[in-house]
């Protein structure tokens, strides 16, 4: 049973409200992996403290970075449960985990930030993960 749309609002329009697309449907997920070429980062969202304290205040800071994906989109945990099923086909070789981070680079996960890589990390620790991928992946030039 998914949760209460008025409960995770809030947590939504933190990070719709920089720039993120939001994907709620298999659909909609489909479209944005299939349809964007060069960098694309997917954030799967939750309700969880690690969410609130470290995973959200970690990607805005990252966004702010000079080098960052080309697209970036969220699906939420527990909210949009068919987004979430099939965003985790994109990413088969890893354990579900919320929140996290999948970085791909033309179609091909290239960096993935697990709930483990994020619980008990301040925000910029966080960040900084991000940042080091975006650097390696997301820099203009690059062809790694």
């Amino acid at each position: 049973m998914p949760y209460d749309p008025g409960l995770v609002e809030p947590m939504r329009k933190e990070l719709t409200e920089i720039g993120v697309q939001e994907l709620q449907t298999s659909g909609d997920v489909e479209a944005f992996m299939e349809g964007n070429s060069g960098t694309s980062l997917v954030i799967v969202n939750s309700v969880c403290g690690c969410a609130a304290g470290m995973a959200r205040p970690g990607i805005k800071l990252a966004l702010q970075h000079e080098n960052r994906p080309d697209h970036v989109a969220t699906v939420f945990a527990g909210q949009d449960l068919e987004a979430v099923a099939k965003a985790r086909t994109y990413f088969t070789n890893v354990p579900p985990s919320s929140p996290s981070f999948a970085l791909f680079k033309n179609g091909e996960l290239v960096h993935f930030v697990p709930r483990h890589q994020i619980e008990g990390k301040d925000a910029k620790t966080v960040a900084l993960n991000l940042m080091n991928s975006f650097d390696e992946y997301c820099a203009t030039g690059k062809t790694a």
